[in-house]
């Protein structure tokens, strides 16, 4: 049974690496891409797809607050299957809020894209959707600092911080440096509970000890490692933030 996939995206490079994608899986039927929030409503209406690529960030209505209206207005169980796409990755909080199958980050990059493939047809198959990364007991990464490479487990990592053009991963016993991107690492994580808390901190929720205010709308976590570290906190993330602890 074929999908019937639209792209919701406001740049037209974007719609065609996606949509050069999507022609290449045999059970996918391409509807004609909308280039924003109003003229997807439209077309929903008329096309009715059962899988969207939404760009979180469109002239007129966004992303979400497109999803949010074709989730109200739909009967239970029939509001299309959202996929969430971004150039940024501070918004994956409120694309799960939504029960999105999968947040997508610009560039694309093809082998996580057909993990997406594999997530939305589990979703259309009523069958259980795995985490993008599995929370596994014992699972490791490798990453490289320097000229070795570290074995890290995810839960010993407290957090880490973008420091010029270096990654530093801070655990209770060593500082290791990296050339990874903060959202490189942050993909790597996904799945354990590491929440972004300002655009180059990501924290493990597991060590936060204390919340306390600071200005401006803005906070500070203090961890329980070692150090007892202070994270800044937005004013944009404390929200989500406090959501999610909550």
């Amino acid at each position: 049974m074929k999908m019937r996939v639209m792209i919701a995206e406001d740049e037209r490079l974007a719609r065609e690496e996606l949509a050069y994608f999507l022609q290449k899986e045999k059970d996918v039927t391409l509807c004609p891409s909308a280039e924003n929030g109003d003229q997807l409503l439209a077309f929903y209406e008329q096309y009715r797809p059962n899988v969207i690529f939404l760009d979180i960030h469109m002239p007129g209505p966004s992303g979400v607050e497109v999803a949010r209206q074709l989730v109200d207005q739909s009967p239970p169980g029939e509001a299309p299957l959202f996929v969430f796409t971004t150039a940024y990755d501070d918004y994956a909080v409120q694309a799960f809020e939504l029960e999105a199958v999968d947040y997508l980050l610009k560039p694309y990059d093809e082998a996580r894209f057909k993990l997406t493939m594999e997530r939305i047809r589990k979703r259309l198959a009523n069958l259980p959707v795995t985490p993008t990364v599995a929370v596994q007991e014992g699972r490791k990464l490798l990453i490289e600092d320097g000229e070795r490479m570290v074995v890290l487990s995810p839960q010993s990592i407290c957090y880490a911080v973008r420091v010029d053009r270096v990654l530093e991963i801070h655990t209770e016993k060593e500082t290791i440096q990296t050339r990874l991107t903060l959202q490189e690492l942050e993909e790597k994580l996904r799945g354990y509970p590491f929440f972004r808390t300002h655009r180059s901190y990501l924290v493990n929720l597991d060590y936060i000890q204390e919340i306390t205010p600071w200005f401006n709308g803005a906070w500070n976590i203090r961890l329980k490692d070692g150090k007892q570290s202070l994270i800044p906190v937005s004013r944009a993330a404390a929200k989500r933030l406090f959501e999610l602890l909550r």
